[in-house]
C-alpha cells in the first residue's frame, strides 16, 4: 500500500455516494418477542486472533514469488476451509513496477455462499518488500515481516470466520485476502519524483475489482482491516471512506463507541489514503470503508513500525485487535438481525 495522505482522487472516476442505511423498526412491547430478538454478538477472542498473527509470521515475509509466500498462502486458505467457509482461488500474473511478474493469489471464503445479503470483509495477506521508512538505509532492501501490515487484518478475520461457524448468521459474509497490495514503487525511487505512482499499490484488488470471482458480485457494504493490531494504533475516518459509504463510516464508529472501543475510533479525518477500498470502491462499486491507523506524531502517520524491520509480533497489542475484531463483529451481527 502506497500508506501516504494524498490530496488527490486515485482513479479519474467520479465519486457515487451509497446509502446503506438499514430501516428503522418499530419497538415491540411483547416481551416474548423481545426476548428472542435480542442481540447476541459472540466474544471475539483477542488471544486467539494474536495466534492466527504469529502463524502467519511464522512463514516469514510473505513477499509475492517467494516459498513463504506460498506456504502462508496455503496456511491461510486451510484455516478458512477449517472454519466452514467456501474457498475460492483467485490467481493472476500481475506486473509490478519495475515489470517483476508477481504470482499473485487472491483468497476469497464465503459464508453462507447462496445469500442473497452479503457483506464484503477484506485485507490483504501479502509483506512488503523492502523497509523502505526504515530510519535506517541499512534496512531499506530488507523484506517487512508485516506482523501489523497484513498479518494483522487477516488474523481478525480468520478470528471472525471461526466465531461465525459457532454461532452462524443468515447473511452471506465473503472474506477477500488481497495480495501484491504492498509490492508499490518504494520510496527510493520516487524521492525526488512528482510522478503519480499510486497505480503500483493493491494490485491484487484492482484485479479483484475488474474480474471478481463471480459474475455480478455484490456485496450490501465492505470494511477493510488493514493494519489492525499494532500497538498504539487508533482509527480514524479515512477520507475515501467517508467520501464513498459515510454511513458506513458512521456505523462503524457509532458502535465502537456503543460497545466501548470509542477510544480506539477517535471521530477525525485522516485524509486520502491509496488502499484496497478504493479500487472496490471506483471499479467494483460496492461501497467501502477503510479501518487503518492514524498517528498524529512520530516519523509516519502509519505508526513507527510501518515499512520498517520492526513490523514484528513484539508490536502487536491485544487491546487493539479485540478493539477492531469486535466491533466489526458487533456491526455484522446487527446487519443479520431480522427485521
Amino acid at each position: 500500500m502506497r500508506k501516504k495522505l494524498i490530496l488527490g482522487i486515485l482513479l479519474t472516476a467520479p465519486i457515487f455516494l451509497y446509502s446503506c442505511g438499514k430501516t428503522k423498526r418499530t419497538a415491540d412491547t411483547d416481551p416474548e418477542k423481545q426476548e428472542k430478538q435480542q442481540l447476541r454478538v459472540p466474544e471475539f477472542n483477542a488471544d486467539s486472533a494474536y495466534a492466527f498473527t504469529d502463524a502467519q509470521c511464522a512463514f516469514g515475509p510473505r513477499v509475492p514469488n517467494t516459498e513463504a509466500h506460498r506456504k502462508c498462502g496455503a496456511y491461510i486458505a486451510e484455516k478458512f476451509r477449517e472454519f466452514g467457509t467456501t474457498v475460492t482461488d483467485q490467481r493472476a500474473d500481475l506486473m509490478a513496477y519495475n515489470g517483476t511478474i508477481l504470482k499473485a493469489r487472491n483468497i476469497i471464503a464465503a459464508t453462507n455462499p447462496e445469500a442473497t445479503q452479503r457483506i464484503l470483509l477484506c485485507a490483504h495477506w501479502d509483506s512488503r518488500p523492502w523497509c523502505d521508512n526504515d530510519p535506517d538505509s541499512n534496512n531499506w532492501k530488507k523484506p517487512v515481516m508485516g506482523a501489523n501490515d497484513g498479518a494483522s487484518g487477516v488474523a481478525v478475520m480468520l478470528e471472525i470466520a471461526r466465531q461465525i461457524q459457532q454461532q452462524p448468521i443468515d447473511i452471506g459474509i465473503d472474506f477477500i485476502c488481497f495480495d501484491a497490495e504492498d509490492y508499490g514503487t518504494p520510496q527510493w525511487e520516487t524521492e525526488n519524483s512528482l510522478e503519480d505512482n499510486s497505480h503500483t499499490w493493491c494490485l491484487g484488488s484492482q484485479y479483484w475489482a475488474s474480474m471478481p470471482h463471480q459474475d455480478n458480485y455484490r456485496a450490501t457494504f465492505g470494511i477493510l482491516l488493514d493494519m489492525v493490531g499494532g500497538r498504539g494504533c487508533t482509527f480514524s475516518q479515512e477520507s475515501y471512506s467517508q467520501a464513498y459509504a459515510p454511513n458506513i463510516v458512521a456505523r462503524v464508529w457509532d458502535t465502537a463507541a456503543r460497545i466501548g472501543y470509542g477510544q480506539f475510533f477517535p471521530k477525525r479525518n485522516s485524509g486520502y489514503i491509496t488502499d484496497d477500498h478504493v479500487p472496490v470502491n471506483q471499479i467494483a462499486r460496492i461501497p467501502c470503508i477503510d479501518i487503518v491507523p492514524y498517528f498524529t506524531d512520530g516519523p509516519s502517520s502509519f505508526g513507527p513500525t510501518w515499512h520498517t524491520v520492526n513490523d514484528t509480533m513484539e508490536n502487536i497489542d491485544k487491546n487493539v485487535l479485540k478493539a477492531v475484531g469486535q466491533t466489526v463483529m458487533q456491526v455484522i451481527y446487527e446487519e443479520a438481525q431480522p427485521q
